[in-house]
């Protein structure tokens, strides 16, 4: 395992980090042996940063690292979890929430506390409550020993993340960036401001939620074959990331052992500076290549759902972008195969999700698009 400066702390985290998001699942439940299996496996070979928050898994996922991290695998990690900022209403809420998660993680602190999703609307809560409060409080919680270092997740404009950055003394931040989103929300931009002010970054969504990873459009191969070096989709956007010394640690939400396995020999050859001009200029190709491509810049998140009505809105953005990337009969065979009530068809148009998404999708007209399209 490789491993990289985390601002001025005498510690060095690991190139690749466990994102705790997108666990392997038995009918809507996390397999707990197969994701202990992972989380371990990603320990025992050089990862120290293991990534949680509040809502992940429907708020199992925090007791799954506790789990995960027991039989002294706590003292080999940093555990990162997120305020969940959407809840937040009164002054109170900031030590409700921050109690029960110590209390999921089975932990007397948390190394790395993110105020979580920062948006206009979400950065509106702490605003409501106070930020000289917020702030204050924060320091409350560090001399308590609750949490050791603080940051905070980002889903919005390079305006407001700006903003984020001069509001506070923060020891870290954690935003959306791969190899085509280096213009969205913070992007290339925000990493070096951050920088620039001395705040690590975290990446997450380096895959675009596997996007990036997996087989590639016959467009795409053609292009990376231009390279003498021949990577996987995956370890092409992982070592884009990190051959860029702005980067501290990219988070990775796997949900096979096979992928922990990957990542992990990606991140074991991975280093600043490893890509060749040619293949920054190959990555930039492609980048341009799959904009062209993909109908629907969906991560598959989760923060949509649960819908209401029951809709499986990333399942449905998934297989459409697989069916017109890829022309894939078998995606639009498993999108015939939902549930009746879980099709686009059942949206009755809330708003929701549309509220809640870090990406900015136009949910409701996306949906019906990819409906129409699908069952053509």
């Amino acid at each position: 395992m490789q491993y990289r400066e985390f601002g001025d702390l005498d510690w060095q985290v690991s190139a690749l980090g466990f994102g705790a998001m997108r666990l392997p699942e038995d009918d809507g439940e996390i397999n707990e042996a197969e994701a202990i299996e992972m989380i371990r496996y990603a320990i025992d070979n050089g990862v120290n940063y293991v990534d949680t928050a509040w809502p992940y898994h429907g708020g199992e996922s925090e007791s799954l690292v506790a789990k995960a991290l027991k039989d002294g695998y706590r003292e080999e990690v940093k555990v990162a979890t997120k305020m969940p900022s959407w809840e937040l209403e009164k002054k109170e809420d900031l030590d409700k929430y921050l109690n029960q998660q110590l209390e999921r993680l089975e932990v007397e602190k948390i190394d790395f506390y993110l105020l979580h999703a920062l948006d206009q609307d979400h950065w509106q809560n702490y605003k409501d409550i106070g930020l000289d409060y917020v702030f204050n409080w924060i320091e409350k919680m560090k001399e308590e020993g609750k949490i050791d270092q603080i940051g905070f997740s980002f889903h919005d404009d390079y305006d407001l993340f700006e903003e984020l950055v001069d509001s506070y003394d923060w020891d870290f931040c954690q935003i959306q960036y791969n190899y085509i989103d280096t213009e969205f929300q913070a992007g290339k931009k925000g990493l070096k401001y951050a920088d620039e002010n001395d705040i690590p970054v975290v990446v997450m969504e380096p895959l675009r939620g596997g996007s990036l990873a997996g087989d590639m459009p016959e467009e795409i191969e053609e292009i990376i074959a231009q390279s003498e070096t021949k990577r996987s989709a995956a370890d092409w956007a992982l070592q884009w990331l990190w051959n860029q010394p702005e980067v501290a640690v990219v988070l990775s939400g796997m949900s096979t052992l096979e992928q922990v396995k990957e990542n992990v020999e990606s991140a074991d050859n991975s280093g600043v500076g490893i890509l060749s001009d040619q293949e920054e200029e190959i990555v930039a190709e492609v980048a341009n290549k799959y904009e062209e491509l993909v109908p629907v810049n969906c991560t598959g998140c989760g923060y949509c759902v649960p819908c209401p009505t029951g809709v499986r809105i990333p399942k449905t953005f998934a297989v459409y972008n697989e069916s017109k990337i890829f022309n894939s009969q078998e995606a639009e065979e498993e999108y015939e195969n939902l549930a009746e009530g879980q099709q686009a068809s059942a949206c009755v148009e809330c708003g929701q999700c549309e509220e809640i998404c870090p990406q900015n999708i136009e949910i409701i007209e996306r949906l019906t698009e990819a409906h129409e399209y699908l069952t053509a």
